[in-house]
């Protein structure tokens, strides 16, 4: 058995996960982090909250034994030694030995790496990536995150930092994304670029909608689950919405497949979920934006581990 630990800004979520991929017993603790040692204090805390769960029988395992942790990180870190550089929504960790400091407390051995990396090895091992030589997922949530695996091998790059296909530029006009790039596929197609776009839309056009309806009036409160659920009614400015963020996946992975072409592509995420209806229209589109003639050939399926990606992908970098 292995304990698979998603770090996130608010909160800290562990789980028990089987050799199979399953996920027998999780939990939650906040993270109160001001400094390093807070923020470790609320990773322990999260570790120790499953292992407690163990020992008092909760799993209905009564002879588990831990064989190692594995943690999702926010980034930018260094995978190779377990540490975490300096990420924007936990301050105090600066050059901070995660990997070292966790091993050092439980007396196994640990690995660190990015949720994008994570989700795709434990999408390769366990999800729907199985049976799949080289696989590419990403993630549509706040961000997008993504991540390679090769030979059931996390693709890292020279210094750790590969598979930052979320910015990926495909508009060099494009609005401006968060790492400060142009037109990255993050800043058009993630939850929150959804919801901008479709509030611009509403504000520009002056189209009556049901977004519009569920944010109370307020196009600073329109949410992208505001547009899915509107799409789901049959809303016009959701589908026209939807359609082009599909528009710009397609543009995008066009280019993963010229770059990589993977055996399978996999996409997961709470946007990712809502474009479910949009993967047949992606893939039809494919070939405007890819020289492989092959490219259609190449599965589009929806991950297998959704809200829970984390604890399992934690799980995975240490199967």
């Amino acid at each position: 058995m292995l304990i698979g630990v998603d770090v996130g800004g608010t909160k800290v979520a562990a789980g028990l996960v089987n050799a199979a991929g399953e996920i027998t017993f999780q939990g939650r603790t906040p993270m109160v982090a001001n400094d390093a040692a807070g923020g470790l204090a609320a990773v322990i805390s999260a570790i120790n909250a499953v292992r407690s769960a163990i020992q008092a029988g909760s799993p209905n395992e009564t002879t588990t034994t831990i064989s190692g942790i594995g943690i999702c990180a926010p980034g930018p870190l260094d995978p190779r030694h377990g540490i975490v550089v300096n990420p924007p929504n936990l301050p105090g960790w600066r050059n901070f030995p995660l990997a070292a400091e966790v091993s050092k407390n439980f007396n196994l051995p640990v690995k660190v790496d990015n949720d994008g990396n994570a989700a795709a090895l434990a999408e390769a091992l366990w999800g729907a990536g199985r049976g799949f030589r080289n696989v590419f997922c990403a993630t549509l949530g706040t961000g997008i995150g993504t991540g390679i695996v090769f030979d059931g091998h996390i693709y890292h790059g020279r210094t750790g930092a590969a598979a930052e296909g979320g910015h990926n530029t495909i508009d060099y006009r494009g609005p401006r994304c968060g790492c400060g790039k142009l037109g990255c596929i993050e800043a058009l197609a993630s939850g929150p670029a959804i919801a901008r776009r479709a509030s611009e839309k509403i504000a520009a056009e002056g189209k009556t909608s049901l977004i519009l309806e569920f944010a109370g009036g307020k196009l600073d409160r329109i949410s992208s689950e505001m547009v899915g659920k509107a799409y789901a009614a049959g809303d016009s400015v959701a589908q026209e919405i939807l359609r082009d963020t599909a528009f710009y996946l397609a543009v995008w992975l066009g280019n993963i497949i010229d770059l990589l072409e993977p055996d399978v592509i996999i996409i997961g995420g709470g946007a990712g979920a809502m474009l479910r209806p949009f993967f047949a229209e992606i893939q039809e589109r494919l070939p405007s934006w890819c020289v492989n003639s092959q490219c259609q050939e190449i599965p589009l399926l929806p991950a297998h581990y959704g809200a829970d990606a984390g604890i399992a992908g934690g799980a995975a970098l240490c199967r």
